[in-house]
């Protein structure tokens, strides 16, 4: 038997190491650290539906009002064709995920059939005091894949412990247990802080409700003004602003009392991963009054920018009328809503581009390059440079001699390792057009009205981040509703 030469045994060593050490070149290049804090499950898949709907019903809608008085007689609620599968319906084609319900509102009427008052559907006319709205709405969420939220008001004007601090707490949690027992899961519960003159020393025991809900509901978020899953943007007109951080802290909030423009803004330096919620109504109610029409399509775009368009998620209230249907006026509105968030952003000019930036993570094969910013993962694959120094970019520029004809950019970061992004400046062929603050999940620039870009190269600068930026997604839209 032949001996194995020298020669040959130090090449099998050499390939055995090959194998078991890779070379330097094929190592892969790891994430950069994420930058504190970051968002939860729930709160990132909240994020990512963008708009979702909020259904306002109840006396109110019977009474024409806004805020009822607790004395309504409960027979006054009888829509007379409710129709639960309707307002689904209606979601879904606006692109709705999520639909949230008043269960009870300030009046202290309840939707469903609760045993610790008789203020309820229990003695209205509606199927002889044996419905259960809340069921209804939940059933049909359910059969279309839509999940639900609830809006349990703290504020009761009907029930007499209301303004007795342990009484009334133990009545609302028996209630909210209720809800959050008996009908599966919720998604979102809603909470604000709206008392009433009568009882100003009214205390809500928001910690026992808030372990309550986490206790019952495992992939739920909490929205308030002070969170701790959402939090509140500090108005109602579907407006958040310019510079708006997802972080914030908690601390210096308040349920009911809280600083409107902290809650706008979010703060750079927050300790707590809590992202705005943009609350507003399709009409200028919150619950249907015949004398009133829904906004117009122009005023729901210029909402949409605003709103999802500034790193929120958008809660549009649409509310059913005194049939217990969806108004079709509503419903047409909707239908042109999301025909034309469709129109505007189904087409990515910028995928018709080359693409190059300053630099990027890891080299040519460590997976950060600027490619990434045009896939359909607007999350987990990102561009990221090489270093954070300032003044990193990525530029499109057109094949060959066609021009980009947009009057959008849309910029998303990948919050999944946190917010990082301070400020940044959009140029088209050498000459800035836009500069803005934070990005977060979703940031678009609607170009000057009237102002459409026909363009060779775009150039977006990164000048100021947190830490290594890394940016998700790109997109070039033309609005034609703009």
């Amino acid at each position: 038997m032949t001996k194995p030469s020298y020669t040959s045994l130090s090449c099998l060593v050499i390939t055995l190491l090959q194998l078991i050490i890779p070379s330097q070149e094929a190592q892969i290049t790891p994430p950069p650290l994420p930058i504190l804090p970051l968002p939860n499950y729930a709160q990132l898949k909240w994020q990512q539906r963008e708009l979702i709907m909020f259904l306002h019903f109840g006396v109110n809608t019977f009474t024409d009002s806004e805020w009822g008085t607790g004395d309504e007689n409960p027979s006054i609620f009888n829509p007379t064709n409710l129709d639960a599968n309707q307002w689904v319906d209606t979601a879904v084609q606006a692109g709705v995920s999520l639909v949230i319900l008043t269960a009870k509102h300030h009046d202290g009427f309840c939707l469903w059939p609760s045993k610790y008052t008789d203020h309820s559907v229990i003695r209205s006319r509606w199927k002889n005091g044996q419905g259960d709205v809340v069921l209804e709405f939940v059933n049909a969420a359910k059969a279309r894949g839509v999940d639900v939220g609830l809006y349990l008001s703290p504020w009761d004007r009907h029930d007499k412990s209301y303004g007795l601090n342990k009484e009334y707490n133990e009545h609302y949690l028996a209630q909210l247990q209720e809800l959050l027992n008996k009908y599966g899961d919720v998604k979102e519960i809603w909470f604000d802080g709206a008392k009433g003159s009568n009882a100003p020393n009214m205390t809500y025991y928001f910690d026992d409700w808030f372990a309550m809900v986490n206790e019952l509901q495992s992939a739920i978020n909490i929205f308030s003004d002070a969170g701790p899953g959402v939090r509140w943007v500090g108005n109602e007109h579907g407006f958040a602003g310019n510079t708006s951080w997802s972080t914030i802290n908690r601390t210096l909030l308040s349920i009911g009392g809280s600083n409107a423009d902290y809650l706008n803004s979010g703060d750079p330096k927050g300790t707590d991963w809590l992202p705005p919620e943009c609350d507003v109504s399709i009409r200028p109610g919150w619950f249907w009054h015949k004398s009133q029409e829904p906004k117009s399509l122009s005023e729901l775009l210029e909402i949409y920018y605003n709103s999802i368009g500034r790193n929120c998620v958008l809660l549009l209230n649409v509310p059913p009328n005194t049939q217990g249907l969806i108004t079709n006026s509503d419903v047409q509105r909707l239908r042109e809503f999301r025909s034309a968030i469709d129109t505007i952003f189904s087409t990515n000019l910028a995928k018709e581009c080359s693409i190059k930036a300053s630099s990027q993570r890891g080299g040519k094969n460590g997976g950060f390059g600027p490619e990434n910013v045009l896939d359909d993962d607007h999350l987990w694959t990102y561009w990221a440079p090489k270093d954070d120094k300032e003044d990193n970019w990525i530029e499109f520029k057109t094949k060959s001699n066609k021009s980009l004809r947009f009057n959008v950019v849309r910029i998303q970061e990948a919050i999944g390792l946190g917010q990082r992004v301070k400020s940044h400046e959009i140029y088209v062929d050498g000459k800035r057009i836009a500069n803005g603050t934070t990005i977060g999940y979703k940031k678009l620039h609607r170009l000057e009205k009237g102002v459409v870009s026909n363009a060779k190269s775009v150039k977006i600068k990164i000048i100021g981040s947190k830490g290594t930026h890394l940016i998700s997604s790109i997109g070039l839209h033309f609005d034609p509703f703009w």
